[in-house]
């Protein structure tokens, strides 16, 4: 596409079509059975829609509320990162669970989580998606999703007493584009701005994910998940703390944990943590 075409599609980005989150617009997608479960509330602007849905978890609030904000003004990713939130272009949810597993298979909420997103954004249209572990979306080698779930621990016997499962999706490319210290690395999913988007996005999310979730230990969608992974052969830094170890991604397995060798020969499975795509020039 040429750049005036560009310049063309993100103006109408911008004014054509309207593209209004509401509760009424993703409650009309949802089936009946979900419609029993999902209480919609939609805010224009939030802080950060984790924090909120945290807070009602912990005060007794029943399984799935799903807050869903036009903006957030201190919207967070991993390692407390700052996710950028603007309004008017993107979709940030956060879904308030009771689930029955164990505080360490966390990861599979959120890995199921990652995989409901490419199968939403695909079925809207979208180009094939890719998942960096292990809570990215990357489209033509951008971010375009990242993915925080968060809970309160049971302190007697280390389930979860809650957990928040936080998702951030750029649908459209902000009217200014991004900020220049994520510029290189965020993306968008659309170019064009269509009627309801939003909305309908929300609730293929929410059909797709509780597909996943309701048989979550069967890890129903592990296989797909390592079909989207990018990672594997791919040289790595894994995070952990002020820790920096140089690796090379092998595989992930039956359970999205992803096996690696470290640059001192010492191999290990990484079920959780933070880990980022070496360049040639590292």
């Amino acid at each position: 596409m040429s750049n005036i075409k560009k310049a063309e599609s993100k103006a109408f980005c911008q004014s054509g079509a309207k593209d209004e989150i509401s509760e009424e617009g993703i409650n009309g997608y949802l089936s009946p059975e979900l419609s029993k479960l999902i209480r919609t509330e939609v805010l224009k602007t939030a802080v950060s829609t984790n924090d909120i849905a945290k807070a009602r978890g912990a005060s007794g609030e029943g399984e799935g509320l799903f807050l869903v904000a036009g903006e957030q003004t201190g919207g967070r990713g991993r390692l407390g990162r700052s996710f950028f939130s603007p309004g008017n272009t993107g979709v940030y949810m956060s879904l308030l669970l009771r689930p029955s597993v164990a505080a360490q298979k966390a990861v599979l909420i959120t890995t199921a989580a990652a995989v409901s997103v490419c199968e939403a954004l695909e079925a809207l249209g979208a180009a094939s998606l890719e998942i960096k572990w292990v809570n990215d979306i990357f489209s033509d080698g951008k971010k375009i999703c990242g993915i925080l779930t968060e809970g309160g621990i049971n302190s007697k016997n280390g389930s979860l007493n809650y957990a928040v499962l936080g998702v951030g999706v750029n649908m459209y490319e902000p009217k200014d584009g991004f900020p220049e210290d994520i510029r290189g690395i965020a993306g968008a999913v659309f170019e064009k701005r269509r009627e309801n988007l939003r909305n309908e996005f929300a609730a293929k999310f929410l059909e797709a994910f509780f597909k996943y979730y309701g048989v979550i230990e069967e890890k129903k969608h592990c296989a797909e998940y390592a079909r989207r992974c990018f990672v594997p052969g791919k040289s790595i830094n894994v995070i952990s703390g002020d820790t920096v170890r140089r690796a090379k991604a092998l595989a992930v397995d039956e359970n999205c944990a992803l096996s690696v060798v470290f640059d001192d020969g010492e191999t290990a499975l990484l079920t959780s943590g933070e880990i980022s795509i070496r360049t040639i020039e590292e």
